[in-house]
């Protein structure tokens, strides 16, 4: 199971975007989430399938956000339903053996209703306020984080930089899942193998 899940967050979606990509897989970075809201669907594809072909071979997973079609389309390694997406049990249902599922959860009892649809890990947040997703609830906090990672391994998610992995790693976290921490820093790879160094050292 990934542990260290890197959201991707590109203006374009280019040979830029993927040597940067390929550049935090290198140091340690196990599962690349894509997630590019403004792309058509034939873009999205397009790109999950470039981004497959790098990393995979790198020993990183392809997991697409909240379409499990363009998902199994562009042959990634899984995808990470949020409570408006396809039902978990629906996506059980269609998908082969070992494709990874992943559903957003708020606490305890979201945890364990994905288990029992079948999701292999939480996606649980925000457990900090987060600068990259408009729109998002209040964040739950380090107590509803642990309650949720009795039922599902949990990749916590939000407003996680390197300052704060210790603390959710302690507080039960399987994994971390982040975006503004490494995208945003001025050296992307550099914050990535900060990140990944500190989940391997816990």
């Amino acid at each position: 199971m990934p542990r260290i899940h890197l959201i991707t967050h590109f203006p374009h979606l280019d040979e830029v975007a993927l040597q940067l990509v390929t550049a935090v897989v290198d140091v340690g970075v196990d599962a690349i989430q894509v997630r590019a809201k403004g792309a058509t669907d034939r873009e999205l594809v397009a790109w999950t399938r470039a981004v497959v072909s790098v990393v995979r071979p790198r020993g990183a997973r392809v997991l697409v956000n909240d379409r499990l079609d363009l998902a199994l389309a562009a042959g990634a390694d899984g995808v990470h339903l949020g409570s408006n997406d396809l039902p978990v049990a629906d996506a059980r249902a269609m998908v082969p053996a070992g494709f990874l599922i992943g559903a957003t959860c708020r606490d305890g009892a979201d945890a364990e209703r994905a288990r029992a649809d079948g999701a292999d890990y939480a996606g649980v947040g925000p457990v900090h306020a987060s600068t990259t997703k408009i729109g998002l609830p209040a964040p739950i906090g380090l107590g509803a984080l642990s309650a949720a990672a009795l039922a599902l391994p949990t990749i916590a998610i939000g407003g996680i930089t390197a300052g704060r992995v210790p603390a959710v790693l302690r507080a039960g976290a399987h994994g971390v899942a982040v975006v503004a921490a490494v995208w945003q820093a001025l050296d992307p790879p550099r914050a990535a193998k900060e990140i990944v160094d500190l989940v391997h050292a816990a």
